[in-house]
């Protein structure tokens, strides 16, 4: 079901499911000095992967690390011209590439196997891929309008917007499974609070209301349910956002948001970590017959609701991976009532690691490389939402009961 390949700077996994081919990439540029040149070689190289896979054609998402913050039009032009009108759904995202490139890209191409695949590529921001009675539909690039101002109205404004691009997809904010929320200067102060705090509180009243996951949830859920997410820093000083939903009338498919046993849920984080406590699941599956595909949340070295293992970058590296591990087990797939469906870390397909500080980046990797192995991974530096966390870590994995 899952295959694995890693080599000369480019890492991919390959799974098969529902007679359907998933190829997940990451690339890192071997050669160039320009941001184009660079650029080309990354994306021929994962064109290169896509033809041998057979997927070529089809890759439908992509996020694009970037080391210079003010070169996003010019990146969006090269992919403009390399994909012509097989332009995926891309996220430009101003995070450093830790190997100092210029850019680092990760990729997702649907295969065209045995199964049927539908692509419709509405814009550049908007892709819907649709294969076995359901609608993937993947919003990247979702940017607050001009003349909203603090982090709490861009915030909002972004989240409208997303649902704008949604509604161009006949589709609603509750079928959203996945978001990715980048904000500049995360820790830093935002009046007499802190940015991050200020988006968790856009956040919140956003999610008012709205039915994550209705008609589609697993049995015994009950409470809170809201997508696996990411809130993590970025080089500018703004609000980006992207995110993946889904559509179905497949009876059999069922949403089911995992929270880990080692750790306290965010949402129900005490007032010391702002007045509105972040809304998201640790990870979210999605269940089909006898296969799941699991969306990990950007997850860090904290247990219950504390940070560990301070300015230790190794530590905190291990304990995150820890994390992980409980968090998609059997043991606590059972203990949400879907026995069966658990995974470990060599489930995992495809893994971005954030790291605050550019000197950890040689302890952090070696950390990862020796518990995930060879795993298509990008690593970019980013700031935390905790001053005292190094490292975040976020992932897709897949079982099958």
């Amino acid at each position: 079901m899952i295959r694995k390949e890693s080599r000369n700077g480019i890492g991919y996994s390959v799974v098969d499911l529902h007679d359907v081919r998933h190829v997940f990439v990451s690339a890192v540029p071997q050669s160039g000095q320009t941001l184009e040149e660079q650029a080309r070689d990354a994306l021929r190289t994962i064109e290169r992967v896509s033809e041998e896979e057979g997927v070529r054609g089809s890759i439908v998402h992509q996020a694009v690390f970037l080391r210079d913050k003010e070169r996003v039009d010019e990146c969006r032009q090269i992919m403009h011209t390399f994909y012509g009108p097989e332009l995926p759904a891309t996220t430009y995202i101003p995070q450093h590439p830790c190997d100092g490139k210029l850019l680092s890209i990760e990729a997702l191409g649907i295969g065209r196997g045995q199964g049927e695949v539908q692509i419709l590529r509405c814009s550049e921001n908007l892709v819907i891929t649709r294969h076995s009675g359901v609608s993937w539909i993947h919003v990247s690039q979702v940017l607050p309008d001009p003349h909203e101002v603090g982090v709490y109205g861009r915030s909002l404004s972004a989240f409208r917007k997303m649902r704008e691009v949604l509604k161009r997809a006949d589709a609603d904010f509750s079928q959203v499974v996945r978001t990715w929320l980048y904000l500049g200067d995360i820790v830093g102060p935002e009046a007499d609070t802190q940015r991050y705090k200020e988006l968790n509180r856009a956040r919140t009243d956003y999610y008012e209301g709205i039915g994550f996951g209705a008609g589609h949830l697993a049995p015994g859920v009950n409470g809170a349910v809201y997508p696996a997410s990411t809130g993590i820093g970025t080089d500018n000083h703004d609000i980006l956002m992207s995110c993946i939903a889904i559509a179905t009338e497949r009876d059999d498919l069922a949403i089911l948001p995992l929270e880990n046993p080692l750790q306290t849920s965010a949402f129900d984080y005490s007032c010391h970590y702002g007045p509105k406590s972040p809304k998201f699941a640790r990870a979210l599956a999605l269940t089909s017959g006898s296969c799941a595909t699991i969306f990990v949340s950007g997850t860090a070295s904290i247990t219950n609701s504390e940070s560990r293992f301070h300015n230790d970058p190794a530590r905190q590296t291990h304990q995150t991976l820890d994390n992980i591990a409980a968090l998609i087990s059997e043991h606590n797939f059972g203990r949400h009532q879907m026995p069966g469906f658990g995974a470990s870390l060599e489930n995992l397909v495809l893994v971005r690691v954030y790291i605050k500080r550019p000197e950890d980046y040689p302890i952090i990797r070696a950390v990862c490389q020796s518990r995930l192995g060879e795993l298509p991974t990008i690593y970019a530096v980013a700031d935390v939402c905790r001053p005292e966390l190094l490292v975040e870590i976020e992932g897709i994995a897949f079982s099958h009961r």
